[in-house]
């Protein structure tokens, strides 16, 4: 039996799926229907001069639809899941307040899930001198030997951190070490219930059909001047080592343009990275609660996937 929507509560919809699945162009529909202001969900488009390579949204596609969190910061100013949440909220308060329903969209699991279920980040402050010594053992020995370590130290961060992902590994060892308390302890402190009236929306596809896309929108991308943007940010004194340029696509084509690959050696890294990302996003969205699963797979037609949608949103959210 479905819940009706507490009065007491903003409406909160949410558009959440694996790059290059469709969400762009769904979430324009649905936010004119929905008299709806979007709020990227995305930890790649937050950052100024990089567009190509986090198929951001352009002015035009956005057809008069406000977004936000997009463009806020330079390429070597750090952003957090915790800066996220703070500006996500503040934002739906906002948004809510002028009459119209705020809508999360994007691909960033951790960013979107922090904001739909009141995640209490622990302030551990970083110490330069322990994450020197964690990236010199993944230097010497690889990533996967953090892995290890933080396997033994908390399974549960492990089976949700990627064994390459040096970054989150390091971080996690971090908090271990100064806390004493594993980071999954992060979900005790999930709140049981949404501070808002919650509508999770998730776009998934037949996987074949979804490589193919994400093979074609790199294919598009070089096409379009991401080795251009890449070099720009080079020449612009952007360091291949900032964290966003760790990002899909700047990563690969920044190791081509400092001579480390070829170029069809980079294009091809990118579209295996990005078919691992998007199975690990499908995997983040799976364990989420409440989630609706829309299937777009063709040749299902628009017009049937906005009336199940609305459906959804009408049964979850009212009006």
């Amino acid at each position: 039996m479905l819940s009706s929507p507490d009065p007491n509560k903003p409406n909160l919809l949410v558009l959440v799926g694996p790059t290059a699945v469709g969400k762009t162009a769904l979430s324009i529909s649905l936010a004119k229907q929905w008299n709806a202001e979007i709020i990227s969900g995305d930890s790649m488009q937050v950052y100024r001069g990089m567009d190509i390579g986090t198929a951001k949204i352009s002015p035009q596609e956005m057809q008069g639809v406000p977004h936000h969190l997009i463009d806020i910061h330079s390429p070597d100013e750090p952003y957090s899941a915790a800066e996220f949440q703070s500006g996500a909220e503040q934002l739906i308060a906002d948004i809510t307040a002028r009459g119209k329903l705020p809508f999360i969209v994007g691909g960033t699991g951790l960013y979107i899930e922090s904001v739909c279920y009141g995640y209490q980040f622990t302030d551990v402050q970083q110490d330069e001198t322990y994450r020197a010594e964690m990236n010199d053992l993944a230097d010497a020995f690889g990533t996967e030997r953090l892995h290890e370590l933080l396997l033994e130290a908390d399974p549960n961060a492990a089976g949700r951190i990627h064994p390459n992902d040096r970054k989150r590994l390091i971080r996690a060892l971090e908090v271990i070490r100064q806390t004493g308390k594993p980071l999954s302890k992060q979900d005790e402190k999930k709140n049981k219930e949404s501070p808002y009236n919650l509508c999770l929306l998730c776009l998934t596809m037949d996987r074949a059909q979804l490589y193919a896309r994400i093979e074609t929108r790199i294919d598009q991308m070089v096409q379009l001047g991401l080795l251009e943007e890449v070099r720009n940010l080079l020449q612009s004194g952007y360091s291949s080592e900032l964290p966003s340029m760790q990002g899909l696509g700047y990563k690969e084509i920044a190791a081509y343009l400092e001579g480390n690959v070829t170029l069809p050696d980079a294009v091809a890294l990118l579209k295996r990275n990005t078919r691992r990302f998007a199975k690990r996003q499908l995997s983040w969205f799976r364990h989420m609660g409440d989630m609706h699963w829309i299937d777009v797979t063709p040749p299902s037609s628009e017009e049937e996937r906005l009336d199940q949608i609305n459906t959804i949103i009408r049964q979850t959210l009212g009006g």
